[in-house]
């Protein structure tokens, strides 16, 4: 067997391998989207049936979550919505702001304070927890939107994500900005942000979706049904004294479309960003 032949070998046995995991991937996926037609009474009957029955199927699953008691989804959807955007939004630009300070300037204790961030990534949530707790109830935001988003509007993942991308970067730009006559702000904004879009697509992506699927701090904060998020709102349909499968399984098929159009948007920015991020220490 000669080379080429041994290359298209490998190369076939790749494309075989990727397949098979992607059906692994996706496969509990088409059975959560098959079962979100079906009622609870049929999924406990039959068990996991992945054959399109289409008289065992309806779409009175759906019909439930936007129709009487399960109204209620509708509240859960938009607070998640409006939570992840307006955090994605408020961290990308105050930690894109911090990385890019400590990627693109030489200051005296610049060190020490990326390996204080370091630190912090090391943290586990449920060390602060009770610290930020009480720093939320003290500021009266418990039950709100700014109390879920505000002790995390600065990522420390994001920090580290846009420093190492900065840095990867050539400090020529900069010094052609100063040259033209332009500010720092400036510089950042004309010249800085629009070369740091791949990292801004990629970490949008991350944050939208950690805080998407975030559930305990939210847990902690929010109080009220009508101001859960989906994660906290699917999870209360579980009871000990029965579960809702027909709105949660429905429930949990309509809260993967927002992350999805997401990825889909800036798939290629999230690719080429993962990719250079690490390029430079």
């Amino acid at each position: 067997m000669d080379t080429k032949q041994r290359k298209l070998l490998a190369t076939i046995l790749m494309i075989a391998f990727f397949i098979l995991v992607s059906f692994i991937v996706l496969f509990p996926l088409y059975y959560m989207f098959m079962a979100s037609f079906k009622s609870s009474k049929e999924l406990f009957r039959n068990g996991l049936d992945f054959r399109i029955l289409p008289g065992l199927m309806s779409l009175d699953n759906y019909r439930l979550l936007f129709s009487g008691k399960g109204s209620v989804y509708l509240y859960w959807y938009r607070n998640s919505l409006s939570i992840t955007f307006l955090y994605t939004i408020s961290s990308l630009f105050l930690s894109s702001f911090v990385g890019y300070g400590l990627g693109a300037y030489y200051f005296k204790g610049r060190n020490v304070v990326f390996t204080m961030v370091l630190f912090v990534m090391m943290i586990p949530l449920e060390i602060l927890m009770l610290p930020l707790y009480k720093l939320i109830v003290g500021m009266s935001l418990i039950n709100t939107y700014y109390g879920v988003i505000l002790p995390f509007m600065v990522s420390p993942m994001a920090i580290f994500f846009f420093r190492q991308y900065v840095s990867s970067i050539s400090k020529d730009f900069m010094d052609a900005g100063r040259i033209d006559g332009c500010t720092e702000f400036g510089i950042y904004f004309r010249i800085m942000a629009p070369l740091m879009k791949p990292a801004f697509g990629a970490m949008g992506i991350l944050l939208a979706m950690h805080n998407w699927n975030s559930f305990i701090w939210p847990l902690i904060v929010l109080r009220t049904n009508t101001m859960f998020t989906i994660p906290i709102g699917l999870a209360s349909l579980m009871t000990p004294y029965g579960n809702n499968y027909d709105m949660l399984i429905s429930g949990a098929v309509l809260a993967i479309i927002p992350i999805v159009i997401v990825f889909l948007l800036n798939q290629r920015a999230f690719i080429s960003g993962l990719a250079a991020g690490g390029v430079k220490g």
